[in-house]
């Protein structure tokens, strides 16, 4: 039987953790924000060490979804889950039902969506429990997987902070540094290397980095090497936290660009240790929008066309970083307060 238990943690609307033994089940949903509509997020699945762990990582994340809706305009709020457990091994479909009726308690305040762990065949058996997700097959009336259009987004951000930097948005013959090659690097590395891109990679899949190497002819190295190598720009396409204080004087990019959430490790002081060695840092939460943007624009909003939103990704980088320079704010800075003004200014209009 599943047990659910609220908690009470500051600046989070709910946080609920639900356990269910039969089923292997425990998960935590946090959600940070409905001011502006349900949250939504994703649903990641993953071998944390324990709890504590996994509650840091989800209110991370929820707190960024919150960031990232309002920064691209969207009319839904941030929200996240987690699963813990190691997909490889833990993942059943009694587990994934659980987490259909976990999602279903919350009435509506909570969308699931795919992340780390979760494919959208996944999200075909939460959805027999739940409406309350996006993302699943086409097959049961889903958008599908997002992961290429975060890469589109990621894609034009690249393009916009290189236009920032080097004066040109032309990629050929830059060399970008992709550190993992799941669904959203990989994607982003078949886009780069059809504009011309020479492609560092790294993943601990050795199949994935051998498949980059024929396919890209990309140059491959160790994973705890890739934000060392000479490039043009480092894409970080994994897990969180490889910006910290050991990693930023090693960078050799001069932009740091890529589809991973939380690359801070410390938010506080990491955006000023990469502004001192003049190092642009794209906002993870703006670039890494395009499959949000995907799932509301098709499954909230109900419209076909996703392209004309992901430009903003683009326009959106362009005037942060332009007023970050002017201004001498690290971007990070600049588009949290950005992201707040936005949620000001939407609840301005709601309550006139």
């Amino acid at each position: 039987m599943l047990k659910i238990k609220k908690l009470k943690v500051n600046g989070f609307e709910t946080v609920v953790v639900g356990k269910d033994p039969r089923t292997n089940f425990h998960s935590i949903i946090a959600i940070h924000s409905t001011r502006l509509g349900p949250s939504l997020g994703g649903i990641r699945m993953w071998p944390y060490v324990n709890e504590r762990s996994a509650m840091q990582d989800v209110r991370r994340l929820a707190a960024a979804m919150t960031k990232k809706a309002a920064v691209s305009g969207l009319p839904v709020g941030g929200g996240k889950a987690v699963i813990i457990g190691d997909p490889m091994k833990d993942k059943t479909r009694s587990l994934l039902l659980t987490m259909g009726e976990f999602i279903e308690s919350l009435q509506g305040r909570y969308i699931g969506a795919k992340d780390s762990g979760i494919l959208p065949e996944d999200l075909d058996v939460v959805a027999e429990q739940t409406r309350h997700v996006t993302g699943t097959t086409r097959k049961r009336g889903g958008s599908g997987d997002p992961s290429v259009a975060t890469a589109k987004g990621v894609l034009l951000g690249i393009q916009a902070a290189c236009q920032c930097v080097y004066g040109s948005k032309n990629l050929k013959g830059r060399i970008v540094a992709i550190q993992g090659i799941g669904h959203v690097g990989w994607n982003l590395g078949r886009l780069l290397y059809q504009k011309g891109v020479h492609l560092i990679v790294a993943d601990p899949e050795a199949n994935r980095v051998e498949q980059a190497r024929r396919s890209w002819k990309a140059t491959v190295v160790p994973v705890s090497r890739i934000h060392q190598v000479q490039a043009d720009v480092f894409a970080p396409c994994a897990l969180g936290g490889v910006l910290n204080a050991k990693t930023i004087p090693q960078l050799k990019a001069k932009i740091v660009a890529g589809g991973a959430n939380n690359q801070c490790l410390d938010e506080e002081r990491d955006p000023y240790r990469m502004m001192e060695r003049n190092i642009v840092h794209v906002p993870d939460y703006v670039l890494n929008a395009g499959g949000l943007i995907h799932l509301v624009v098709r499954e909230i909003l109900r419209q076909r066309q996703v392209k004309p939103w992901l430009k903003t990704i683009e326009t959106t980088v362009c005037e942060v970083l332009t007023t970050s320079i002017q201004k001498g704010i690290p971007p990070l800075v600049m588009t949290n307060r950005l992201a707040k003004q936005k949620i000001r200014h939407s609840m301005n209009i709601q309550n006139a």
